[in-house]
Protein backbone atom coordinates (compact mmCIF):
# COMPACT_ATOMS: atom_id res chain seq x y z
CA UNK A 1 0.00 0.00 0.00
CA UNK A 2 1.20 3.55 -1.06
CA UNK A 3 1.93 5.60 2.03
CA UNK A 4 0.55 9.28 0.82
CA UNK A 5 1.97 10.80 3.49
CA UNK A 6 6.10 10.34 2.00
CA UNK A 7 4.97 10.72 -1.32
CA UNK A 8 6.97 13.64 -2.52
CA UNK A 9 4.46 14.96 -4.73
CA UNK A 10 1.46 14.91 -2.48
CA UNK A 11 3.24 16.96 0.03
CA UNK A 12 4.56 19.69 -2.90
CA UNK A 13 1.05 19.72 -3.82
CA UNK A 14 -0.29 20.26 -0.46
CA UNK A 15 2.63 22.71 0.19
CA UNK A 16 1.02 24.48 -3.15
CA UNK A 17 -2.31 24.38 -1.60
CA UNK A 18 -2.11 25.64 1.93
CA UNK A 19 0.44 28.86 0.54
CA UNK A 20 -2.53 29.39 -2.04
CA UNK A 21 -5.66 29.47 0.62
CA UNK A 22 -3.65 31.03 3.57
CA UNK A 23 -1.73 33.30 1.10
CA UNK A 24 -5.98 34.35 0.52
CA UNK A 25 -6.46 34.57 4.25
CA UNK A 26 -3.52 36.83 4.65
CA UNK A 27 -4.28 38.95 2.04
CA UNK A 28 -7.96 39.93 2.95
CA UNK A 29 -6.21 40.35 6.84
CA UNK A 30 -4.00 42.58 5.18
CA UNK A 31 -6.69 44.73 3.42
CA UNK A 32 -8.41 44.68 6.62
CA UNK A 33 -5.45 46.11 8.07
CA UNK A 34 -5.17 48.57 5.57
CA UNK A 35 -8.30 50.23 5.81
CA UNK A 36 -8.18 50.55 9.54
CA UNK A 37 -4.53 51.89 9.31
CA UNK A 38 -5.71 54.30 6.82
CA UNK A 39 -8.37 55.67 8.75
CA UNK A 40 -6.87 55.75 12.18
CA UNK A 41 -4.22 58.17 10.17
CA UNK A 42 -7.30 60.01 8.66
CA UNK A 43 -9.07 60.52 12.60
CA UNK A 44 -5.59 61.91 13.67
CA UNK A 45 -4.78 64.04 10.91
CA UNK A 46 -8.68 65.44 10.69
CA UNK A 47 -8.24 66.79 13.80
CA UNK A 48 -6.07 69.54 12.70
CA UNK A 49 -6.70 69.39 8.98
CA UNK A 50 -10.28 69.27 7.13
CA UNK A 51 -9.82 66.02 4.71
CA UNK A 52 -13.16 66.33 3.28
CA UNK A 53 -14.06 65.92 -0.40
CA UNK A 54 -13.15 69.78 -1.29
CA UNK A 55 -9.65 69.56 0.00
CA UNK A 56 -7.13 70.53 -1.65
CA UNK A 57 -4.53 67.91 -0.37
CA UNK A 58 -3.79 66.22 -3.67
CA UNK A 59 -0.34 64.54 -1.83
CA UNK A 60 -2.07 62.63 0.93
CA UNK A 61 -3.63 59.66 -0.74
CA UNK A 62 -0.75 58.74 -2.58
CA UNK A 63 1.22 59.16 0.59
CA UNK A 64 -1.00 57.02 2.40
CA UNK A 65 -0.45 54.15 0.14
CA UNK A 66 2.95 54.84 0.06
CA UNK A 67 2.93 54.75 3.47
CA UNK A 68 1.26 51.29 3.48
CA UNK A 69 4.01 49.66 1.29
CA UNK A 70 6.12 50.87 3.40
CA UNK A 71 4.98 49.61 6.67
CA UNK A 72 4.57 45.71 4.38
CA UNK A 73 8.26 46.34 3.35
CA UNK A 74 9.26 46.60 7.18
CA UNK A 75 7.18 43.67 8.30
CA UNK A 76 8.38 41.52 5.79
CA UNK A 77 11.54 42.50 5.76
CA UNK A 78 11.65 40.97 9.92
CA UNK A 79 9.51 37.61 8.08
CA UNK A 80 12.12 37.15 5.36
CA UNK A 81 15.09 37.33 7.52
CA UNK A 82 12.99 34.99 10.61
CA UNK A 83 14.14 31.44 10.70
CA UNK A 84 10.44 30.58 9.40
CA UNK A 85 9.76 27.33 7.54
CA UNK A 86 9.99 28.47 3.56
CA UNK A 87 6.25 27.50 3.44
CA UNK A 88 5.41 30.24 5.84
CA UNK A 89 7.25 32.80 4.57
CA UNK A 90 6.18 31.83 0.45
CA UNK A 91 2.70 32.00 2.10
CA UNK A 92 3.63 35.39 3.90
CA UNK A 93 5.27 36.43 0.36
CA UNK A 94 1.26 36.64 -1.16
CA UNK A 95 0.98 39.64 1.13
CA UNK A 96 3.79 42.56 -0.19
CA UNK A 97 3.85 40.38 -3.96
CA UNK A 98 -0.03 41.51 -4.08
CA UNK A 99 0.14 45.34 -1.79
CA UNK A 100 2.69 46.23 -4.34
CA UNK A 101 1.39 45.29 -7.41
CA UNK A 102 -2.51 46.69 -6.37
CA UNK A 103 -0.17 49.87 -5.41
CA UNK A 104 0.81 50.22 -8.79
CA UNK A 105 -2.75 49.58 -10.21
CA UNK A 106 -4.43 52.28 -8.21
CA UNK A 107 -1.14 55.12 -8.99
CA UNK A 108 -1.12 54.29 -13.08
CA UNK A 109 -5.06 53.29 -13.30
CA UNK A 110 -5.46 55.53 -16.11
CA UNK A 111 -3.05 53.84 -18.38
CA UNK A 112 -3.35 50.35 -18.69
CA UNK A 113 -0.21 49.49 -20.28
CA UNK A 114 1.45 51.45 -17.69
CA UNK A 115 0.22 48.97 -15.00
CA UNK A 116 0.81 45.58 -16.84
CA UNK A 117 4.10 46.54 -18.05
CA UNK A 118 5.43 47.77 -14.31
CA UNK A 119 3.17 45.14 -12.97
CA UNK A 120 5.25 42.44 -15.54
CA UNK A 121 8.50 44.34 -14.77
CA UNK A 122 8.19 43.98 -11.27
CA UNK A 123 7.41 39.95 -11.22
CA UNK A 124 10.27 39.82 -13.68
CA UNK A 125 12.52 41.56 -11.35
CA UNK A 126 11.44 39.28 -8.21
CA UNK A 127 11.57 36.68 -10.52
CA UNK A 128 15.64 36.81 -11.10
CA UNK A 129 15.89 37.97 -7.52
CA UNK A 130 14.62 34.48 -7.35
CA UNK A 131 16.45 32.91 -9.67
CA UNK A 132 19.63 34.20 -8.27
CA UNK A 133 19.73 33.68 -5.11
CA UNK A 134 18.23 29.93 -5.43
CA UNK A 135 15.20 30.11 -3.91
CA UNK A 136 12.98 26.94 -3.33
CA UNK A 137 9.90 26.65 -5.75
CA UNK A 138 7.50 27.73 -3.18
CA UNK A 139 8.69 30.92 -3.81
CA UNK A 140 8.21 30.88 -7.42
CA UNK A 141 4.80 29.13 -7.37
CA UNK A 142 3.55 32.45 -4.99
CA UNK A 143 4.77 35.11 -7.46
CA UNK A 144 3.24 33.00 -10.22
CA UNK A 145 0.08 32.64 -8.36
CA UNK A 146 -0.09 36.51 -7.23
CA UNK A 147 1.26 37.68 -10.65
CA UNK A 148 -1.49 35.77 -12.19
CA UNK A 149 -4.69 36.52 -9.58
CA UNK A 150 -3.72 40.31 -9.95
CA UNK A 151 -3.84 40.27 -13.75
CA UNK A 152 -7.10 38.78 -13.90
CA UNK A 153 -8.36 41.74 -11.04
CA UNK A 154 -7.14 43.90 -13.94
CA UNK A 155 -8.24 42.01 -16.96
CA UNK A 156 -12.03 41.68 -15.38
CA UNK A 157 -11.52 44.90 -13.61
CA UNK A 158 -12.53 44.02 -10.13
CA UNK A 159 -12.98 46.35 -7.41
CA UNK A 160 -10.80 45.89 -4.58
Amino acid sequence: MLNISKNKTFKNILSALTVAFFGFFLLNLTFIFDAFYQNAIRGIIALSINLGPDTQLYWFPPLMHISFVVIIGIISWFIFKSKLKTSYKATFMIVPLAVVLVTIGMFFYRWPIAVYSLGCLFSLGILYYLYHTKQPWLYYFTLILISFIMLMVGVFNVEI
